[in-house]
């Protein structure tokens, strides 16, 4: 079986998406959902981790769980060899009953377990934290008394960003976080356009990189990115934003509106038009039917799918109500030749 984490509360998201998939859900509870069947799905837009092949422990005390998990785990490696660090992960949904005081506690009677059958081992150890990846030891507490265990993780992207005094929102860490998933990032002297820019934290983490951002909003700027010598902030309406002449390197799109309103009027109008190169953009969808929503992204006859040639779409670990698309868009000539989108979802 396979465990999946996922933000709490949105496992429901996450079971629609393995239904969809005919992939058989066993059980789920806060930030997780467990699977059986053959190997893990990729791309899934909910699902942060995968513990691959996941081992139920079952223990009443702290001695137990460490005894049992460290029980397994030197038997799954009896036949390999550590040629250098590997990751440690405990980790549980939330706090709730204080499962992650439990994870850390377990954690420290484990190591001190292994180093008395094998120091060296130990000592390779690296503790990490639930986005780590690698094949080491990859630990989810589903209660008090109950984990799963994996030596191989599977990660869709998602991770804890590091905050910046100087941004003017908590948004800011959305679109840092964007970046590692679709493997590129703002550069010196590109060109960005922010739709619904205000306070300004997407167009402050461009800027800091270097290039030049055109926010545009009605509402005003903050912090880092008011009077920002890279930012040319316009007094506009982001749906009636045109290009005029080439296309710009980025679309940046943080919108509070309809999810659908963003996705064809912005989005897809500006990936048809080859307005832009690349993309971020967060569709809000607290009141929204994911499900649909997703089908209209991921359609393959679609106006993102024949127009660009990567696409991503994430549940990021600093959303809320919202999914992030990310994207680079094919030159015209090349549009629709390869069908799907390369690297799937």
């Amino acid at each position: 079986m396979h465990l999946h984490t996922c933000q709490p509360g949105y496992e429901p998201a996450l079971v629609d998406e393995f239904d969809g998939l005919g992939v058989p859900v066993v059980s789920s509870g806060p930030g997780w959902v467990l699977t059986e069947g053959g190997p893990p799905p990729a791309g899934l837009v909910f699902r942060h981790r995968t513990l691959v092949d996941a081992v139920e422990i079952l223990g009443e005390s702290v001695n137990a769980l460490a005894g049992g998990l460290a029980d397994w785990f030197l038997e799954s490696c009896r036949e390999e060899r550590f040629e250098g660090p590997w990751p440690l992960v405990m980790d549980a949904a939330g706090d709730e009953k204080g499962l992650r005081r439990r994870a850390t506690s377990v954690g420290k009677q484990l190591l001190a377990l292994i180093r008395r059958k094998t120091s060296r081992v130990a000592r390779l150890a690296i503790e990490g934290s639930g986005t780590a990846g690698g094949r080491g030891l990859h630990v989810f507490f589903v209660d008090f008394n109950r984990l799963r265990a994996s030596r191989e993780v599977i990660a869709g992207g998602q991770c804890r960003m590091a905050d910046d005094p100087d941004a003017p929102s908590r948004s800011y860490l959305k679109v840092e976080e964007a970046y590692g998933i679709l493997g590129d990032a703002p550069k010196a002297d590109q060109v960005v356009v922010d739709l619904g820019a205000a306070p300004g934290g997407w167009s402050f983490s461009a800027a800091r990189r270097g290039a030049r951002v055109i926010a545009v909003d009605n509402g005003p700027l903050k912090a880092g990115a008011a009077d920002h010598p890279r930012i040319t902030h316009r007094r506009e309406d982001a749906f009636g934003f045109k290009v005029t002449d080439d296309p710009v390197d980025w679309l940046f799109c943080d919108l509070v509106e309809d999810p659908y309103h963003v996705l064809g009027d912005i989005l897809e109008h500006w990936v048809e038009r080859r307005w832009c190169r690349a993309f971020v953009v967060n569709l809000k969808c607290g009141r929204t039917d994911v499900s649909r929503l997703l089908g209209r992204l991921k359609a393959p006859t679609g106006i993102l799918a024949e127009g660009c040639e990567t696409l991503r779409v994430r549940h990021l670990f600093h959303d809320r109500d919202e999914i992030t698309v990310m994207g680079k868009v094919a030159p015209r000539d090349a549009a629709g030749d390869s069908g799907i989108p390369e690297a799937g979802w």
